[in-house]
């Protein structure tokens, strides 16, 4: 058994395909599994194993995932966290579509997307949290 955990710069996280993230919702669901493992969690109709197998390979090369081989069975692990990669995808997400600014982004879901009353006020008492947290921590 050998652990191959030979990752590009985890800092250097680059956007998955929808397919690709697929994948990464189901290791981060199992936190290790084989291909196989992986296509369980697939509704029907599953992909092909080739696919399967394919797509974690090139995950494999963009250093989102890792491997330990058992001869020549793979057992498939993720080295990038949900939380890493959320927040990656978030901040590009903002950066892009409005002109990384994050009020401009709340603006637009407030306004644009009918977000209740009741959820508007969640928000406000998460943000009132954070802005104590930071305020406590100067």
């Amino acid at each position: 058994m050998r652990d191959c955990n030979d990752t590009k710069n985890r800092n250097d996280m680059r956007e998955l395909t929808r397919a690709e993230e697929q994948v990464m919702q189901v290791l981060w669901k199992l936190e290790r599994g084989f291909v196989r493992d992986i296509l369980e969690h697939f509704d029907e109709p599953r992909p092909a194993y080739n696919t399967v197998s394919t797509i974690v390979r090139i995950l494999q090369e963009k250093g989102f995932v890792g491997h330990k081989a058992y001869g020549r069975t793979h057992e498939y692990f993720p080295l990038v966290s949900r939380d890493d990669y959320s927040r990656s995808h978030l901040t590009t997400f903002v950066r892009d579509y409005f002109s990384n600014s994050f009020e401009s982004m709340v603006s637009f879901f407030a306004q644009e997307k009918g977000i209740s009353i009741r959820e508007m006020e969640d928000i406000m008492k998460l943000m009132e949290t954070e802005i104590k947290k930071q305020k406590d921590r100067q």
